[in-house]
């Protein structure tokens, strides 16, 4: 078993991961990057980027991680494949298992784990991932202009995408496997006043079609009841929003955690409730889960983490 001593373990990559990973490196904490099961996070899995700043042409999400990458790589970072399936963070060094294996002694620790969408679990979700099956309309809405999608969810998240979208689409289906909405009455109110957008109670997805890109979606209403009806809709764009899992299942009862999975932290800044422990990003955000803020997050947790080694040193 082998066992490395770093100043600064960041555990994840993404735009949170690889933005801590410049900081730190900058800083010269010689940093270690555990780069996770899929390196650069969500954002590889996304066509056009058009909202990060300083690509005015937009760039595809796996360029755009390459890049921050490449300038983490360009200080120094030293990333490596791996994932962190075991944590002690009860005294520093905190000691961090990876693949089962190998152990990392860090002085701080920055968690930069992401958290995942959630999906219905059909075989199309992921045969059109990036070609019309979406888990962010903030992020890709823009390509819907006047064309017709469909929102999947019931919730706050589902309606305030539902309306969103319809600012842009010509027409919005809102597929609610319910008879009603879960989302706040003022929420709702807003959507059941929106002209665009069409309210699918009591349905069900049972998959998605066209021949590259998504192109309609077979529906079923009231399924497993006698009043059973399945049929398809035309769409350019299928939107999930039915939240997100925040990937943290290894920091049980090492970490505060919130209800919902997510790192708790500490007023206007970085630090959960282990000192030295740090987090940034989708992790840790339960509002924004944009790339711009999970790489503003990065940096805030590398330059915590740089003031906590100043202030205590081991």
């Amino acid at each position: 078993m082998a066992q490395i001593n770093t100043k600064c373990l960041i555990i994840g990559s993404g735009p949170a991961g690889y933005t801590a990973a410049i900081y730190a490196s900058r800083a010269n904490m010689a940093p270690i990057v555990l780069e996770g099961p899929a390196p650069g996070g969500q954002l590889t899995t996304t066509t056009e980027v058009e909202n990060f700043p300083g690509y005015p042409k937009g760039i595809t999400g796996p360029q755009l991680m390459d890049d921050l990458r490449a300038q983490a790589q360009r200080f120094d970072a030293d990333l490596r494949q791996g994932i962190a399936t075991a944590v002690d963070f009860s005294k520093r060094p905190f000691a961090v298992t990876v693949n089962g294996s190998d152990t990392v002694l860090a002085d701080t620790v920055i968690i930069a784990t992401g958290a995942s969408a959630r999906y219905l679990g059909l075989p199309d979700e992921q045969k059109y991932l990036g070609m019309g099956v979406s888990a962010c309309a903030t992020c890709d809405g823009f390509f819907y202009r006047n064309r017709t999608v469909a929102v999947v969810g019931g919730g706050d998240t589902a309606c305030e995408e539902a309306l969103y979208l319809a600012s842009l689409a010509e027409k919005v289906y809102l597929i609610v496997r319910k008879p009603y909405l879960r989302a706040s009455k003022v929420m709702q109110q807003r959507v059941f006043d929106n002209p665009k957008i069409q309210i699918l109670f009591n349905t069900n997805t049972l998959g998605l079609f066209g021949d590259e890109v998504v192109e309609g979606a077979h529906l079923v209403e009231y399924a497993g009841t006698d009043k059973e009806d399945k049929f398809d809709i035309s769409i350019d764009g299928f939107f999930l929003a039915i939240g997100h899992k925040p990937n943290t299942d290894v920091f049980r009862g090492q970490i505060e955690l919130d209800d919902a999975g997510f790192i708790v932290l500490k007023g206007n800044s970085s630090a959960t409730s282990v000192p030295g422990v740090f987090a940034a990003g989708d992790v840790a955000d339960t509002v924004y889960q944009q790339a711009v803020v999970a790489a503003g997050m990065g940096c805030r947790a590398a330059l915590d983490a740089e003031r906590f080694m100043l202030e205590y040193p081991l």
